[in-house]
């Protein structure tokens, strides 16, 4: 039998650049202040070495509630390094979500920011797995020493628990091993953003969701780049603060951030974003006219993607260069897609169909949750819940996600689409389409609209925004409500909530 070939991603992104003569590149910015590659190695070997004293063994699961400072950076690779499983989670939740996610994971140490600390020590009396809670701040990174011995790992240990965002329901954890990361960062943030050693990213998702993980922790790491780390939630003021005073080359965010981003007066002129190659949307379908709006205003591309934490990263994605407007992009490579009916058929061009994928970055499955794992992982496939369809270039178009698409008078109706059309519209930040039965228990579309800053709310209004989508829509496709709202409920990497609209 052939041994599994060694790795271990925190050598490979850390260590490996001090080993080659790199030690002094800068390798993440926070607060006005460089962290080179040698200081974080140097870090993850004393934090290392104090988590092996707590008893820390290779297998184990660490939850980590850490803001974006380094000292997540520390903490996450100190893990890596020793073997054992990096569980990193939000740090706005509760008592009660720490509790189960704590449980959940089996985690033996939790590694904590001091704002979280209050919220885990009330529920850990109820936490029969957790032994060590270690407070962070410098804790870790000012610790003696280091590891006497770093264990052997290979390519296919499980290194990274990703929980989804529970948008859907309680979050679950798909795992993911060392080769995951390795290919993600060659896949995605070489092959498809081209980052190189010059690159400096700055991401608004933050480093406890796989898709800031990505985009901070071990993308720029790759080359030997170096990324921004804030830790405070970004308005879009400070994002134009940040990317005028740090000059980072790539930004990353959500599609909701750049719309309030875009809803600034005069942003163009009052802040600098020359620095910037391009811009990388994901989180959401990526409206046409928001696409339009970012390119007029800044003269930069937004590249729309579609990632999952079930594929660690991207899994299709627009180039920079060749971003096309409406669309989420091609696959990546590496990746295998398929559209299926409901039947399991294979769709034809241009028809939605649902989505899975497969890939070199999929998880294996969700820990300890077997029945979802046999309706999502079918053999080595995906099944993503997301609707898509696929045109004769191979460009992929969302159609929303399985369980949101409508079907009004016997007919398909797309909520993205709808978004998309009502975005369009001058007076409106953004939209969000959902299906609610009425008085008859017939499905009917139902939007809610969130309005640019200084427009009021009027009937008036609601019927000009009926008037705007009949001259776009056949009369089926138009929502049978359209309701305004200080703000669209969202989880907190910026998905939307559809159920709570759902609910009423």
């Amino acid at each position: 039998m052939t041994a599994l070939a060694a790795l271990n991603a925190a050598t490979f992104f850390v260590d490996r650049h001090v080993a080659e003569g790199r030690g002094d590149r800068i390798a993440f910015r926070f607060r006005d202040r460089s962290l080179t590659y040698a200081d974080v190695a140097a870090s993850v070997e004393a934090a290392g070495g104090e988590l092996a004293r707590r008893g820390l063994d290779a297998g184990e699961r660490v939850l980590l509630a850490l803001p974006d400072t380094p000292a997540f950076v520390t903490a996450f690779w100190a893990v890596v390094k020793l073997g054992a499983v990096a569980v990193p989670v939000n740090t706005l939740m509760t008592a009660g979500e720490y509790e189960f996610l704590l449980n959940d994971s089996r985690a033996r140490i939790a590694v904590l920011a001091e704002e979280v600390a209050p919220h885990v020590a009330a529920a850990r009396g109820r936490c029969p797995w957790l032994r060590e809670v270690i407070v962070a701040g410098d804790a870790l990174e000012r610790a003696p020493g280091g590891p006497a011995t770093t264990p052997r790992t290979t390519r296919e240990d499980i290194m990274y628990w990703g929980y989804t965002s529970g948008s859907t329901g309680a979050p679950k954890a798909a795992v993911h091993s060392h080769k995951d990361f390795v290919a993600a960062a060659e896949r995605v943030g070489r092959g498809v953003f081209g980052l190189g050693s010059d690159d400096r990213t700055f991401s608004a998702s933050k480093m406890s969701f796989a898709f800031g993980l990505g985009n901070t922790l071990y993308f720029p790491a790759l080359a030997g780049g170096s990324a921004v780390l804030v830790p405070e939630r970004l308005t879009p003021e400070r994002a134009f603060e940040v990317i005028e005073a740090e000059r980072p080359t790539v930004f990353f965010a959500v599609p909701t951030l750049y719309a309030r981003m875009l809803a600034l007066e005069a942003a163009e002129r009052r802040w600098d974003l020359s620095s910037l190659r391009f811009c990388v949307s994901s989180g959401e379908a990526l409206p046409p006219a928001l696409f339009d709006r970012w390119r007029e205003r800044f003269g930069l591309e937004l590249v729309d993607v579609v990632g999952s934490t079930e594929n660690l990263h991207d899994f299709i994605a627009n180039r920079p260069g060749d971003a096309r407007r409406g669309s989420a992009g091609r696959l990546v490579p590496g990746f295998d897609a398929r559209l299926e009916d409901d039947e399991g058929r294979p769709v034809p061009p241009g028809a939605v169909g649902h989505l899975l994928i497969r890939g070199e970055t999929t998880a294996p499955y969700y820990w300890n949750r077997p029945e979802r794992t046999r309706q999502t992982m079918v053999g080595e496939w995906l099944r993503t819940g997301d609707m898509f369809a696929r045109d004769e270039d191979g460009r992929f178009y969302f159609a929303g996600r399985a369980d949101d698409m409508l079907k009004v008078g016997g007919q398909w109706v797309s909520p993205t689409e709808l978004e998309a059309h009502l975005g369009e519209h001058p007076a409106v930040l953004e939209a969000a389409v959902v299906g609610r039965p009425d008085a008859d228990g017939l499905v009917q579309a139902h939007a809610a609209v969130a309005l640019k800053e200084g427009v009021e709310a009027s009937e008036a209004l609601r019927g000009e925004l009926r008037r705007f989508l009949a001259g776009r829509l056949p009369g089926y496709k138009i929502p049978r409500a359209i309701e305004i709202v200080s703000e669209l409920p969202k989880t907190a990497t910026g998905k939307i909530q559809r159920f709570r609209l759902r609910a009423g």
